[in-house]
Formats: C-alpha cells, sequence, structure tokens
C-alpha cells in the first residue's frame, strides 16, 4: 500500500511540473510574440541618401516626399546629401549600407550606369547591388540659358557652337548623366561642339549661369521651371515627346528638327538583401506618400512629374534604361 501510495503521489508531482512548465511554455510564446510586434519595423528614424547636393532636383524631390513618408512609417526621414564621384558616392553609401531598411536612398538613371557599365571604372556595384523598390519622378531633360542670353532659340545656340567650336561652355553633371548623354546625341547629330563643364550639383550651375560664367545648362524641367517663367532663364528646348505641361511655351528638341528624347528617373531603393518584409513596409508607405493629395499638388507646383512604378516593373523599367544607356555609349 505504501509504495503504491508513493507511486500515486510521484505520478501527481510530475504531472504538476508538466502542467507549470505547459504555462511557462505559454507564457514564453506570449512574450515572444508581444517582442516580435514590439521590433516590428521601423523603430528608429530612417535615412534617405541623395546623391546630389542640396537644392538639385533629387534633393528637392526627395525632401518633398520624405515629410509624407515619415507620416506613414510614424518615424522621421531624413535626408542626407552625399555628393561626389558623379553621385556614386552616394550610391556606393547606400549600397553598402546595413541591409536593414533604415537607409535608403534615390537612385538616379541613366546617371548611375555610367559607374558601372564603363569597362574603364570597373567598379564592383551595380544595379544588382540594390533593391529597388519604386519610381517617384520622370524629368525631361532641358536646355536653358540666362534670361537676358543672346540665344532666344535652339538653333541659334546649335549654329553658333558649329561655327565656334568648344568656344560655348556648357555645364552638366557627370560623365554619362542624362545632361551629358542628352549633349552627345545632339553633337553626334549637329556637328556642334560644346566646352563641358561638370558641376556636383544644379543649383551650382544655374548659379554660374546667372552670374555669367557659363552659357548653357543641361538640367531638368523641375529644376528651372519657375526661373523661366519669372525670365531669370530662358529654357530653349525639352526632350520629351511633348511639351511639358509645366513649360508650355517651350517647343520639344523635336519640334526643332531634332530627334533628341531624354529625362531622368528619380526611384527609390534599399541595399540587396534587405528582407522582404520590410521592403514591403516601405512600398507601401512610399506609394501612400506618392499618392497623398498634398503630395500631388506640391509636386505640380514644383513642376514634378510623378510616375510610379513598382515592383516587377520597375526592375523591367530600369534594365531597359540599362541597356539603351549600354547601346548609346558602346559599353
Amino acid at each position: 500500500m505504501f509504495f503504491l501510495r508513493k507511486k500515486i503521489f510521484l505520478s501527481i508531482a510530475m504531472l504538476i511540473v508538466i502542467l507549470l512548465l505547459a504555462g511557462c511554455g505559454n507564457k514564453n510564446s506570449q512574450t515572444t510574440q508581444k517582442e516580435q510586434q514590439s521590433t516590428k519595423f521601423p523603430q528608429k528614424p530612417v535615412s534617405l541618401i541623395v546623391a546630389y547636393g542640396a537644392g538639385g532636383g533629387t534633393d528637392v524631390t526627395a525632401r518633398l516626399l520624405a515629410s509624407y513618408v515619415e507620416k506613414e512609417l510614424g518615424q522621421p526621414v531624413n535626408v542626407v546629401n552625399v555628393t561626389g564621384g558623379g553621385g556614386w558616392n552616394g550610391w556606393g553609401q547606400l549600397a553598402h549600407s546595413k541591409p536593414d531598411g533604415y537607409t535608403i536612398g534615390y537612385i538616379n538613371v541613366p546617371n548611375m550606369f555610367q559607374g558601372y557599365l564603363d569597362p574603364k571604372i570597373k567598379r564592383p556595384e551595380n544595379l544588382d547591388s540594390f533593391a529597388v523598390i519604386m519610381n517617384h519622378v520622370t524629368d525631361p531633360c532641358v536646355w536653358v540659358v540666362k534670361g537676358d542670353s543672346k540665344y532666344k532659340s535652339l538653333q541659334e545656340l546649335i549654329e553658333d557652337a558649329k561655327k565656334n567650336p568648344e568656344k560655348i561652355s556648357f555645364a552638366a553633371h557627370g560623365v554619362g548623366g542624362d545632361d551629358h548623354l542628352a549633349l552627345l546625341q545632339v553633337e553626334k547629330l549637329t556637328g556642334a561642339k560644346f566646352k563641358v563643364i561638370h558641376n556636383e550639383s544644379t543649383s551650382t550651375s544655374i548659379t554660374q549661369v546667372l552670374g555669367g560664367h557659363v552659357q548653357v545648362v543641361g538640367c531638368n524641367v523641375s529644376e528651372i521651371f519657375n526661373q523661366h517663367k519669372k525670365g531669370e532663364l530662358r529654357a530653349l528646348g525639352v526632350m520629351s515627346d511633348n511639351r511639358s505641361e509645366f513649360l508650355p511655351d517651350v517647343p520639344t528638341f523635336k519640334e526643332q528638327g531634332l530627334n533628341v528624347n531624354m529625362s531622368v528617373s528619380r526611384g527609390i531603393a534599399a541595399p540587396a538583401g534587405t528582407p522582404n518584409e520590410v521592403l514591403n513596409i516601405l512600398a507601401s508607405a512610399l506609394d501612400k506618400a506618392i499618392k497623398n493629395p498634398e503630395h500631388v499638388a506640391k509636386a505640380k507646383e514644383m513642376g514634378l512629374t510623378l510616375d510610379p512604378i513598382t515592383g516587377e516593373a520597375y526592375k523591367k523599367f530600369l534594365k531597359q534604361q540599362e541597356q539603351m544607356i549600354k547601346e548609346l555609349m558602346g559599353w
């Protein structure tokens, strides 16, 4: 009888231990779930890298969008300008940042392609170094001169550049950038030859033109449309199929006999390897921010053509642009 009671007692004790352990397991499981919920991305500010100087088209674009993205994420989004290297100081920093979603940045095409497509550079990074999220803005190229310049039309400028090769200064922003690629196409088609000056930002180039130090700037519509309206700058031609809604009085290059179409697309990417769940959160926040009615209205005021392309469609677009630049430059 004693042994039977002892056996029953041990059985009850073991059952109590098992129940206690199960209870602890449930508690630990609940704690883990709470911890996972509390650490849901993002838990701290997000850095948004811009590979160009303050005041340029990408910088203005980024600062406008950041204020709406941070409302969606619930965390500050800080714009960080990392200039130099034709944009690759910034893009390189983005590519090598920790892939946790807390560092994202603008990638500019076609500008970024030269940095790794040109065989002379031998850069290890390429398009696959980034987890692309979505395009934000597509901004057509435009040529501008000072408001009181003697050049009243694109044809006058081209003819003068043909008669006086490398005498007319032209400000662009990096070899292989949209401004430079457009210039190369014009020179090839017309035989004109300009003296090229590369600056790190459009704001610097515009200051040079207004000061009479440079005669022509290749830039984008959003960067100059207000100064064109004020008469401080004169836009000579837009490189798009149709006239820009922001410069309705400015003819396209095609209207003036030059079949040149060039623009810059500004989109957002993260470092390759960023988890899909984080990318999805960022994509959702970006999409809502871009479509926010206030953002849409302000973008229009600033001359920005919104062109949200997401997911696989954005990847396909970038690959097509990359192939076009390869063929154009012979890389």
